[in-house]
């Protein structure tokens, strides 16, 4: 007989059984011995677990809350009287909650088995985020962590969720943006934290694109006109700035319309791939023949660095947003023509800004995906332009074949998917 040919009465009970043993034998294991002894194990877990469940078959939600009551009373006690030198109420809140599991185990099994799982994994991961908030995370992290969480479940939810010019100026969809460019920052900087002992240039550069690709074709350039750096180096890190690009770009895709990553997976995540695989050669072998460390391989390292700008990211959203109401104006005056004419001049800035004026309009169509075609493409010349400008004709030689032949296969395959 299995357990789900069992009484549904009988399953709950056995349910809770395993639940309360689960977390009792991880508080077993740190109960210490004799007068110190912390107060329940793995018999006091697996019979709280027990009772939760049997108050809420015997009595329903009236004797559940008088067991539950009589289990933190159980907590106050056993906490007034710790000696132990070290008093903590984890394991009183740990015996409470799975009382709740317990009783959670009458009306939906997965859930609480989940939930024990859960809590398990937490008592036993003391020692590693006891380090991790003490040694590892720096004060900036913790400031930068809690303004972004704020943003993102507090400001974001509260925000209306309307526009006020057609299908664009939506405060909602401007804040979750604004939220996303700064996870993407947090995310590119824990990177670095991890893995700044290897690879510190190809690290710092892809970071560095997801503030501003442009940006940072500049910067690396400019190293490469004033003699601090070779062509091939900079150019080969300046592309895997690019693959930054592509993937803010889905990003965005998911935040504006999220019916336009039908088209636009399979297209960014291979153009990504490529330019990734190319740049990353092109920096290998140039370093395996003359290893450097310049500036870009610096600021990987740097120890004083925030996750993210929020001035900068706080920007990006603002010149996304402008783009917008600058392509549905063009497109309300123009029609198709002004979306196409629209199009470009914001590619010519921010690929981002281009293609999010362009998703915000609806759903794809072959308007929308060819005026993303021909933004990607500008974006692209912009970008070489740049390069040409700021580190000489070496360097944009350099960086030409792996930036146009990246842009050419998005430009590609999104024509395939979105024109077909």
């Amino acid at each position: 007989m299995t357990l789900l040919a069992l009484p549904p009465e009988v399953a709950a009970l056995g349910a809770a059984l395993g639940c309360g043993l689960l977390i009792g034998i991880e508080r077993e294991r740190r109960k210490g011995t004799g007068p110190g002894r912390a107060l329940a194990g793995v018999r006091s877990f697996a019979l709280a677990c027990v009772a939760g469940a049997a108050c809420m078959l015997l009595g329903g939600l009236w004797l559940s809350l008088v067991g539950a009551a009589f289990i933190a009373a159980l907590g106050v006690v056993a906490y007034a009287r710790d000696r132990s030198g070290d008093p903590g109420v984890t394991t009183e809140i740990a015996l409470l909650l799975t009382f709740v599991i317990g009783a959670l185990c009458t009306t939906d099994l997965a859930l609480a088995a989940a939930l024990a799982v859960v809590v398990t994994v937490l008592l036993a991961a003391r020692e590693h985020m006891h380090r991790f908030a003490n040694q590892w995370l720096r004060q900036g992290e913790v400031r930068d962590g809690l303004l972004l969480g704020a943003l993102a479940l507090i400001a974001v939810p509260l925000l209306p969720d309307h526009a006020y010019w057609g299908p664009v100026l939506n405060p909602r969809t401007l804040a979750t943006l604004l939220a996303l460019l700064l996870a993407i920052q947090t995310l590119a900087h824990l990177a670095q934290r991890l893995l700044k002992t290897r690879h510190a240039l190809m690290l710092s550069s892809l970071a560095s694109g997801f503030v501003s690709s442009t940006a940072t074709i500049a910067t690396l350039g400019a190293q490469v006109r004033q003699g601090r750096a070779d062509a091939p180096v900079m150019a080969g890190a300046a592309l895997l700035s690019c693959v930054a690009t592509l993937l803010q770009l889905l990003a965005v895709a998911a935040a504006v319309q999220p019916r336009w990553l039908a088209v636009l997976g399979l297209p960014l995540l291979a153009g990504a791939l490529l330019v990734g695989l190319w740049g990353g050669w092109m920096v290998r072998q140039a370093l395996a023949s003359a290893p450097m460390q310049g500036p870009a391989a610096a600021a990987a390292a740097d120890e004083t660095a925030p996750m993210f700008s929020l001035r900068v990211a706080a920007t990006v959203a603002a010149l996304l947003t402008g783009m917008q109401a600058l392509v549905h104006g063009l497109k309300l005056w123009l029609g198709d023509p002004g979306l196409l004419a629209s199009s470009m001049l914001a590619a010519l800035l921010d690929l981002h800004a281009a293609a999010a004026a362009v998703m915000v309009q609806g759903p794809p169509d072959r308007s929308g995906v060819g005026g993303l075609m021909l933004a990607m493409g500008v974006h692209a010349l912009s970008k070489l332009a740049t390069g040409w400008v700021s580190g000489g004709l070496t360097y944009a030689r350099a960086l030409a074949p792996g930036l146009l032949l990246h842009t050419a296969g998005v430009v590609g395959l999104l024509a395939w998917q979105g024109l077909s």
